[in-house]
């Protein structure tokens, strides 16, 4: 599914001021919200990434029950099964939950869910991946910008490597094809290397899953020989760590990889060098919005007024959030996800690469 986002002038600030208070304004539903003010959450699986049970669902709930006391989480993971998702969907309309976070693992199949959502007077509001079908608001970063962040990173990664972009075949190991993120992030990364690197020499979708994209890698190193490329663009960090095992078993460790996450994992091989970068997208900042959608909805409160951005998909404005990502090279770690707050530097640095962190400048006593 293809869209396009037209951004609106309204500051990032002034609207989650607006929506905290008009959320904390009032603990009752207004006269135009149902009695049920539990609110479901459905995500796509655990396996490609550690964000969905780390960060997304703790951080949602949290918001939630900040915001709304008497409202609860209703959540389940679908594990990467489309059917179960499916269930799971039904499921919280059987319990009469009247407004569903949904990141679909198929975001073409959502439609018809939408549609019996509707009908039961139930919301829906795409999280982070845009589902097919009249979903009500969109909650995400802005994906296009994402992948030509990601392709810009790959083209600093080779200059820094000495290696030059004209000349340079890079392999390119995508998101599933059922995800309209992965096709943003390709369609950004795309736009970033082409022209500037002298070809893709070879490009598949590994699917979201570590063992297809190492597969994958295989293949490509089977294809083009193991000197035969300069650089690879995996489109997350999960499966970049399944491409790295692949590039040391065919022995290259000189080649840049990029992926995208912030995963723990993803930090660590940044600061040993075995992985060149990885896109940091602030969690709490897309965690709080959804919370703050959600909570509006379940006390019967308009949205559009205070949403930031919207987002054409199949002839409908979709009211949205867009947020903006972030490059993390080794320089960055610090600046980024350890003064974030997304890990602490204990977490990151372990002894086997407690001098790794000192010399990337990694404050803390580890």
């Amino acid at each position: 599914m293809n869209s396009m986002t037209r951004r609106l002038v309204i500051g990032t600030a002034a609207v989650s001021m607006t929506m905290s208070l008009a959320a904390c304004g009032d603990d009752k539903p207004s006269s135009s919200s149902s009695g049920n003010q539990s609110i479901g959450l459905l995500l796509p699986e655990r396996s490609s990434s550690t964000r969905y049970e780390a960060f997304d669902k703790p951080l949602i709930e949290a918001s939630v029950t900040g915001l709304c006391t008497k409202c609860t989480l209703d959540y389940a993971n679908a594990d990467g099964d489309e059917k179960l998702q499916k269930e799971q969907f039904d499921a919280l309309l059987a319990r009469g939950v009247k407004v569903i976070l949904l990141d679909p693992v198929n975001a073409a199949a959502t439609a018809p869910w939408v549609e019996a959502a509707k009908a039961k007077g139930t919301k829906v509001i795409a999280y982070d991946r845009l589902a097919a079908g009249d979903v009500v608001a969109y909650i995400s970063f802005d994906n296009q910008r994402t992948g030509e962040l990601q392709g810009q990173a790959l083209l600093e990664a080779m200059a820094k490597g000495g290696r030059k972009a004209d000349g340079a075949e890079i392999v390119m190991i995508n998101g599933a094809e059922t995800d309209p993120n992965a096709a943003d992030f390709k369609t950004g990364a795309h736009r970033a290397l082409d022209g500037k690197v002298k070809r893709i020499a070879y490009e598949q979708s590994g699917e979201w899953k570590p063992e297809v994209a190492g597969a994958k890698m295989d293949e490509a190193v089977a294809k083009l020989g193991k000197n035969g490329f300069q650089a690879v663009y995996s489109a997350n960090d999960g499966m970049a760590g399944a491409i790295i095992d692949s590039l040391h078993k065919a022995g290259r460790t000189d080649v840049p990889v990029g992926g995208q996450d912030a995963s723990l994992d993803a930090i660590r091989r940044i600061i040993t060098g075995e992985q060149a970068y990885t896109i940091y997208k602030p969690y709490q900042p897309e965690t709080e919005a959804a919370a703050n959608m959600a909570v509006y909805l379940v006390k019967g409160i308009d949205i559009t007024s205070v949403a930031s951005a919207v987002t054409q998909s199949d002839g409908r404005e979709i009211p949205s959030r867009l947020l903006t990502p972030v490059v993390v090279t080794k320089d960055k770690v610090a600046e980024t996800v350890v003064a974030g707050g997304l890990y602490k530097a204990e977490e990151i640095c372990t002894p086997q690469i407690a001098k790794a962190c000192k010399d990337a400048g990694i404050p803390g006593s580890y």
